[in-house]
């Protein structure tokens, strides 16, 4: 079973950027692909992206297009969440997950990390 742990969250203005990290333990990270959520106070858990295995393909929620990108280093077992142009809205606890299904439901997630907090400030 893969172990995740986010980190790399914070503080940052309006228009600011942060990069996330997830570090995945075990030797099989490269066999799932991958997604990050987040989660707002009062909110449902929100689907941002995920990624291919190889890396080579990902997708993202609309409200994210643009703005936000997600990589992977295999060889370093860790997943990436690059946040650029950062609002005030984009305020939650992001997660990664191992994908276990087709879809965007937390359900089709597992092996969730701890979770890092992001406070954009107006």
């Amino acid at each position: 079973q893969v172990q995740l742990v986010e980190s790399g969250g914070g503080l940052v203005q309006d228009g600011g950027s942060l990069r996330l990290s997830c570090a995945a333990s075990g030797r099989t990270f490269s066999s799932y692909s991958m997604g990050w959520f987040r989660q707002a106070p009062g909110k449902e858990r929100e689907f941002i992206g995920s990624i291919s295995r190889s890396g080579g393909s990902t997708i993202y929620t609309d409200s994210v297009k643009g703005r936000f990108t997600i990589s992977r280093d295999n060889a370093k077992n860790t997943l990436y969440l690059q946040m650029n142009s950062l609002k005030p809205e984009d305020t939650a606890v992001y997660y990664c997950a191992v994908r276990v299904k087709s879809g965007g439901s937390p359900s089709d997630f597992g092996s969730w990390g701890q979770g890092t907090q992001v406070t954009v400030s107006s």
